[in-house]
């Protein structure tokens, strides 16, 4: 009888863990599966203590979290990707990470070196504090700009912090909120403002507030829409990942390989594609990121680099 192939990680995933373990039971009759599918958070803390073989996420681990497992383990864990999570707005589904501001903003877009110049604290090529200096006249010529967010607290906001705005500090004027409705519900009466928060439903504050296109280059702004998304455009898209315990100088053991490439095989990504209109809005790999992750996991099991 095989050993229990355990996954702990991410509740919202069970709709592509489930059909993938399916299929490889389909497969090897004898394999069992173990789920504790319990959020994103109870990940890397299971595979740290050995007590899962895999763990799915939808975020990208927080630094609290790597730092935990390299204290156990001495080395980072290893992650594939295997498709993107939400897009939106759309009606009933939280839409991904953000940048929100009021309905009567004119801004356009944020390049993402932008951004960082206005929700950070000493970038290189000067802050940004206010909306003239991004182009904005009218009401808004001589006005500062209002920032609201969540707690710097080692999870959403310091996550955004470390990887949008170069690990520096928010600036004194950035005003912490409690919870993301919170924040949300500020930019709604607020329209000198901006408001960075993660996953939020945001249909109950009717057409108050809308979400700011942003883009990797000035002038090339992108929605969380499905194709922006999916096409990597859209600079705070949330990564599906599937992320394991690799010592340095090992391989993937046999079963977990084979899950790997499940995951990204055609029938594993018709998996993901089948939930592109459910609440999670999970998407897969367009074919040049598909190809790119199938590459690097045959690498990984023919020992070749952990890169």
């Amino acid at each position: 009888m095989s050993e229990l192939f355990c996954i702990t990680g991410n509740d919202g995933m069970a709709s592509l863990i489930e059909p993938w373990c399916a299929m490889l039971s389909a497969r090897r009759p004898e394999q069992q599966f173990q789920l504790s599918l319990a959020g994103s958070s109870t990940a890397i803390m299971a595979l740290a203590a050995d007590a899962c073989l895999l763990a799915p996420m939808s975020r990208a681990p927080w630094a609290q979290e790597l730092a935990a497992f390299r204290n156990v383990k001495g080395y980072q864990p290893t992650g594939i990707q295997i498709g993107w999570c939400g897009h939106g707005p759309r009606a009933g589904a939280k839409t991904p990470p953000a940048i929100w501001l009021h309905r009567d903003n004119p801004l356009a877009g944020l390049s993402m070196a932008q951004l960082a110049a206005v929700f950070s604290s000493g970038s290189p090529q000067g802050d940004i504090t206010c909306w003239s200096q991004l182009g904005l006249g009218g009401a808004w010529l001589h006005r500062r700009i209002h920032l609201y967010g969540l707690r710097d607290d080692g999870k959403y906001a310091s996550a955004f912090r470390r990887a949008h705005l170069g690990n520096r500090q928010f600036p004194r004027h950035y005003e912490p909120l409690p919870d993301r409705r919170a924040v949300l519900e500020a930019v709604a009466a607020d329209p000198f403002s901006l408001g960075a928060v993660g996953w939020f439903n945001a249909a109950a504050l009717g057409d108050a507030v809308r979400v700011l296109p942003l883009g990797h280059h000035e002038g090339d702004y992108h929605l969380p829409t499905a194709r922006a998304v999916q096409a990597g455009d859209y600079p705070l898209g949330s990564a599906v990942m599937l992320w394991f315990d690799l010592p340095p100088g090992s391989v993937p053991e046999p079963r977990l390989a084979e899950f790997l490439q499940l995951a990204l095989s055609d029938a594993g990504q018709q998996v993901v594609a089948a939930q592109s209109a459910s609440p999670e809005g999970y998407l897969p790999l367009n074919q040049p990121m598909l190809l790119a992750q199938r590459q690097r996991l045959e690498r990984l099991i023919n020992g070749e680099t952990q890169g």
